[in-house]
């Protein structure tokens, strides 16, 4: 059960990084933080069809991994929702420290995710 934790980690952590910081186009960005624009539901989606493999890992049943692959898609969408929201209403750039906790928030909520939907495939 360890290696197969790891495993899914590893997969999830390799998954967030090619979703979150290489297929991230600039209509995707300004489409984070505005119900009405697809760029949030297109990253959303690339996080959640990333999440199929690991999840397959815990040999889950599939009426399972598509509640969490679901539940990993309103979970992406909702944080990164929130974290425009908050983005657009401070004067915070990348040389800010409010910047950097604002991203840190982001990434520790989406790290929790995967914790959740780890322990929720494998139990």
């Amino acid at each position: 059960m360890a290696i197969t934790t790891v495993a899914m980690l590893a997969c999830l952590q390799l998954k967030h990084f090619v979703v979150d910081y290489v297929l991230q186009p600039a209509w995707i960005l300004r489409g984070k933080g505005n119900f009405r624009m697809i760029g949030g539901y297109v990253h959303a989606g690339g996080h959640a069809l990333g999440t199929v493999p690991a999840l397959m890992l815990a040999s889950a049943g599939m009426t399972r991994v598509a509640i969490l692959v679901l539940a990993e898609f309103l979970a992406h969408y909702l944080i990164d929702y929130g974290k425009a929201l908050l983005s657009r209403h401070s004067r915070a750039d990348a040389t800010t420290r409010a910047y950097w906790a604002m991203h840190g928030a982001d990434q520790l909520m989406h790290q929790l995710t995967y914790a959740a939907l780890i322990l929720a495939a494998l139990t």
